[in-house]
């Protein structure tokens, strides 16, 4: 499916239903945050929705800096391209030549930049025995993991596993080799060069008490208070203390629009040849093969009916970001939230409404007692593309089944339409013959219905 040239009508269209879909967005789940789209570079939607902090009620606005969170990612990947394509490393140069120190044998750039190295997770392995009331820093990781000599996970390139671990010693490499602090390597490289003059590694918030203009603070919703407060003041998320020195997995900070200038210096080769700009894009690791998922070099590359995407999104406490590009349409979504608002299911809805399918925006969902003989009749295992859902009936209602965490409870709306109780934007809708038999059932994520067949 592709999209149909963007005439001037088809822009103002495609402008009012995400406009719609945004508002509802922001009234019905409190999306907080700020929305950009564009369409081969041209913006054809950018809003601002709420506050860049709740306690002052300052709003936000087009300019408002986010933390982009593993966003931040694809900026420390490009740091080491672009010292790869100076000569002054090679995809091949292990870990341990740089911090010899370290108890990791036989771990490349490449293993790095891709999530194959097996390197432990360094923020579990630190939250147990790190003074949580000291600012963590690079370096401290790096002496940490060679005193403790936490084990690694698997051999180096045996499989993908996330990890962050890799992109914080990318940033230290970056350093090592350039001479540079990561936070001026990065100006002086890609964010000056660019134009993105909103955009900067800024990890000295908490360590040296610095603040930015219109900058987003991140809130989190406290379900005592009936309110959004800062995570600082949140015991079991002093994270965003002791760990807000560390930088390379996150800690880039920027705008919607320095996103978009990003994003079209990624499309055009700005900062790197072609040759090796798309190296970055090409699947250096496979995350799945059936469901068409890979990770190039701090990019998620994904494939389904609308086409081949690259795409990354981040999550931090107060924070959850995306950014998102469609290769067949040059299309570019980016959302930025300091709520940490649903941000990959509203950029479902976006993906729908500029594809052309239908899209049901979010509502207020109201319960409604169902006969529990009804009920039972739905429960049942059921898989689609990529997909299995498993609905069990227990106690009079029914619950969508997880292996690895709690049943969470499907409450029903209608005699065949539930929403999850959990608040997530998510619902499951049967399609039924006599006496209540399926014949049709569909997950709605994001607005987006996907059919689902009963095993």
């Amino acid at each position: 499916m592709l999209l149909i040239p963007f005439s001037l009508f088809a822009q103002d269209s495609y402008s009012a239903k995400i406009d719609s879909l945004m508002k509802a967005q922001a009234e019905v789940n409190h999306f907080n945050g700020n929305v950009l789209v564009a369409q081969s570079g041209n913006i054809i939607y950018q809003n601002s929705f709420g506050y860049r902090n709740f306690e002052t009620k300052e709003l936000l606005d087009n300019n408002s800096v986010f933390e982009l969170a593993s966003v931040s990612k694809q900026f420390t990947a490009m740091g080491i391209l672009l010292l790869i394509e100076k000569g002054k490393l090679s995809l091949s140069d292990s870990l341990r030549q740089f911090f010899p120190e370290l108890p990791y044998s036989d771990i490349t750039i490449q293993n790095l930049l891709t999530h194959t190295s097996g390197l432990p997770d360094y923020m579990e392995a630190m939250n147990a025995k790190w003074d949580h009331k000291k600012v963590a820093f690079n370096d401290d990781v790096i002496k940490f993991l060679a005193t403790e000599k936490i084990p690694a996970n698997f051999s180096p390139g045996e499989k993908f596993e996330y990890s962050n671990t890799a992109y914080e010693m990318l940033a230290s490499i970056v350093e090592k080799v350039s001479g540079q602090s990561f936070k001026d390597y990065m100006e002086e490289n890609i964010f000056r060069p660019l134009g993105m003059n909103n955009s900067r590694v800024y990890n000295t918030r908490r360590s040296s008490y610095e603040t930015i203009p219109n900058y987003a603070y991140g809130f989190v919703y406290s379900d005592s208070l009936k309110k959004y407060i800062l995570p600082d003041s949140i015991p079991e998320l002093d994270i965003v203390y002791w760990l807000d020195g560390v930088q390379g997995d996150g800690i880039i900070n920027s705008t919607a629009g320095d996103l978009l200038i990003w994003d079209r210096a990624l499309k055009n080769n700005v900062l790197l040849s072609e040759a090796m700009q798309s190296e970055m894009f090409k699947p250096q690791s496979v995350i799945d093969s059936s469901a068409k998922m890979y990770y190039g070099y701090g990019e998620f590359l994904f494939e389904n009916k609308y086409g081949k995407s690259i795409y990354h999104s981040g999550g931090w406490p107060g924070y959850s970001t995306i950014l998102k590009r469609f290769l067949s349409n040059d299309a570019t979504i980016i959302i930025l939230s300091n709520n940490e608002s649903d941000v990959r299911g509203i950029s479902e809805g976006i993906t729908g409404i500029l594809f052309g399918d239908e899209v049901i925006f979010p509502y207020v969902h109201k319960a409604l007692n169902v006969d529990k003989e009804i009920l039972k009749k739905y429960a049942g295992s059921y898989t689609g593309v990529n997909l299995k859902i498993d609905i069990i009936f227990k106690d009079g209602k029914l619950y969508r089944d997880y292996e690895s965490r709690p049943d969470i409870e499907l409450i029903p709306e209608s005699e065949t339409k539930f929403f999850y109780e959990d608040g997530r934007d998510l619902q499951i809708e049967f399609q039924t013959g006599p006496d209540y038999n399926i014949e049709k059932i569909w997950l709605i994520s994001g607005g987006l219905k996907t059919e689902l067949k009963k095993n």
